[in-house]
């Protein structure tokens, strides 16, 4: 295993926790609670700042890419549908920003729609993330030469340290942790979820 591969299931690792939190307090509004604006915006910030563009960031400039000039195509096969998924989940959490963004009590209108969102963000992200894990990653291991993912291992670290910065990167950590505290993710549905995702697609 190579230290980019390493840093970027890293980061899959806290991503999943915030993934389990969303999923958490998705039943817990299900249940009946209100959802709180801050909350929703606390998670849009989540997965716009670091999910998006720290880690899809370094994906789609710097690993994507490299895969890309090796031959991938960006219009079929894995490559694209890892790129199809990160737009699909672009979406999802425009849903979610736009709710925290708003004022006052979410209207029912609102709330089905963070509903929705979320039910639908979870399992897509669960899922992209072990085609990577598992697939993908390992495909970039073989094709990519030592001196190509050492190269890509400085820019991982020079992408870092701009958001480091700037604070960003430590505001997304401190954010993961108050939404997990929050709510709380349950390793048991975790679990099953992982077992029961397909690397197909």
């Amino acid at each position: 295993m190579h230290k980019t591969i390493e840093v970027l299931m890293n980061e899959h690792r806290l991503i999943e926790q915030v993934l389990g939190s969303l999923e958490t307090f998705g039943l817990e509004v299900e249940g009946g609670i209100a959802p709180e604006r801050p909350l929703l915006a606390d998670y849009g910030a989540f997965f716009r700042g670091f999910a998006d563009a720290c880690h899809h960031g370094k994906e789609e400039d710097i690993l994507f890419q490299r895969m890309i000039e090796r031959g991938f195509s960006r219009e079929s096969g894995p490559v694209a549908v890892m790129l199809h998924e990160h737009t699909v989940g672009r979406a999802c959490v425009s849903a979610l920003r736009e709710a925290g963004d708003g004022s006052g009590p979410l209207t029912a209108v609102e709330t089905q729609l963070v509903l929705e969102n979320a039910s639908a963000f979870v399992p897509l992200l669960r899922a992209h993330i072990q085609k990577e894990d598992r697939i993908l990653y390992p495909m970039a291991l073989r094709l990519l030469t030592g001196p190509e993912l050492d190269a890509m291992e400085a820019e991982f670290q020079a992408f870092e340290a701009r958001m480091r910065a700037d604070g960003s990167y430590d505001r997304f950590r401190g954010l993961a942790d108050r939404l997990t505290e929050a709510f709380r993710p349950d390793p048991a549905r975790m679990a099953a979820a992982a077992q029961s995702v397909g690397c197909g697609g």
